[in-house]
């Protein structure tokens, strides 16, 4: 997969922030070597937060984002700070940019705070060092640039980069087919899925298998049959959550299956509280309300899978009235309490930080929460195997196979 070509979700987000006149967009602009974003000596120039995919070298593929001042004031200012709150959610690494000419305030010390409180990897970068001169007893996560002269810039980049551990790779899916083996993909082709491309979460599975020396032969299920027929030994079958039940009736028990949606809820890291979450449809009552949270933003079909297909199934599984609620992109609200469960997507257009800050924020405020993949699968009679490619987690079923 290319750099260029990297999807947002799968790029390091970092995000800077500080008080307005900090010199957030112009240390964005000489990190960047771009001019993305407005600059001018007038407070608030940044009204919304500026976004831009690219390369930054060390790092590698990387979202920058632009933040407004979280000082800003009146009516919008408080809107402009919540987009703020909302980007910090979603960052991988922070800059706490600050002023050197008039140092660290109050209104610093309290963003810090909240970054540190967030466990996110951050440096402080202290501006103007063309018109300060040489700063002592600076802490050890700070540094001192000059978006003027660009002195320390490189230096700056050098240390965001020692900032994220370079760990293991986590698998998508290769580690359950042998090496040299073959997954089969199964991929239905429906009104609801994109013309000329598969959704991102079958591209993420394919292009995983493809870089690990799997290989893959993709259908859709009404040709699963003939695929078993000349492939009667896959590694494992992997489908979309919505054909799962038929899938089921068609691979043989001794083949491993799950769907697309769980795979992507165990490499966010939150399939074990999906599974537990699930649980909490068997004690829904009438009028309770549902979230259906995406992370996405995309054209709603006649028959679209979170505000149509799932509810749907949900009433006609529990038999109750309930209330569904949507939530979509980036705006996922803070204040859960009123809601009795939380069904999330996959979560392929956000990254792990992201999807795991809102899945923290759920249990916090003691709300179940789950995801579309395992919310199908128990409803479909299917999560018990689904989960046996994953032992630590099917061992979270009672006998029966329920969570």
């Amino acid at each position: 997969m290319s750099l260029q070509n990297t999807p947002a979700a799968e790029r390091i987000h970092i995000g800077f922030f500080g008080r307005r006149n900090a010199g957030k967009s112009s240390l964005v602009n000489a990190v960047t070597g771009q001019n993305l974003s407005v600059v001018s000596d007038v407070k608030g120039t940044t009204t919304d937060p500026v976004i831009k995919t690219m390369e930054l070298l060390p790092l590698g593929p990387v979202v920058i984002m632009d933040t407004p001042g979280f000082d800003d004031e009146g009516v919008l200012g408080t809107l402009r700070v919540e987009k703020t709150q909302q980007t910090l959610a979603r960052a991988d690494l922070a800059v706490l940019v600050v002023n050197a000419l008039t140092g660290m305030t109050n209104e610093d010390l309290d963003m810090l705070e909240r970054i540190r409180e967030r466990g996110l990897p951050h440096l402080v970068v202290y501006t103007h060092s063309d018109l300060t001169g040489s700063l002592t007893d600076l802490p050890p996560n700070a540094c001192l640039v000059s978006s003027h002269t660009l002195e320390g810039i490189h230096a700056f980049k050098e240390r965001l980069a020692t900032l994220l551990p370079r760990g293991t790779e986590k698998p998508v899916a290769y580690d359950l087919i042998p090496e040299g083996g073959t997954g089969i993909l199964v991929c239905p082709i429906d009104s609801a899925a994109p013309k000329g491309r598969l959704i991102l979460p079958q591209q993420l599975v394919l292009r995983d298998l493809l870089d690990h020396g799997r290989l893959a032969l993709v259908t859709r299920e009404t040709e699963l049959s003939r695929a078993l027929e000349v492939l009667p030994g896959p590694g494992a079958v992997i489908t979309d959550s919505q054909a799962f039940a038929v899938v089921r009736d068609l691979v043989p028990d001794r083949i491993p299956l799950t769907s697309f949606s769980i795979l992507m809820a165990r490499y966010k890291g939150f399939l074990t509280t999906a599974v537990r979450g699930v649980a909490a449809m068997d004690s829904l009552r009438n009028g309770d309300r549902i979230l259906m949270a995406e992370g996405c933003t995309h054209h709603r079909q006649c028959g679209d899978i979170g505000t149509v297909r799932i509810p749907g199934w949900l009433r006609r599984h529990t038999g109750k009235e309930l209330e569904i609620e949507t939530c979509s992109g980036h705006d996922f609200p803070q204040d859960l309490t009123c809601y009795s469960l939380i069904i999330h997507c996959g979560g392929c257009m956000i990254t792990e930080r992201e999807v795991q800050e809102r899945m923290h924020l759920a249990e916090n405020q003691g709300i179940p929460f789950t995801n579309y993949g395992t919310a199908i699968a128990r409803m479909t009679g299917t999560l018990e195997r689904s989960l046996r490619p994953f032992p630590d987690i099917h061992r979270l079923l009672n006998p029966e196979g329920r969570a």
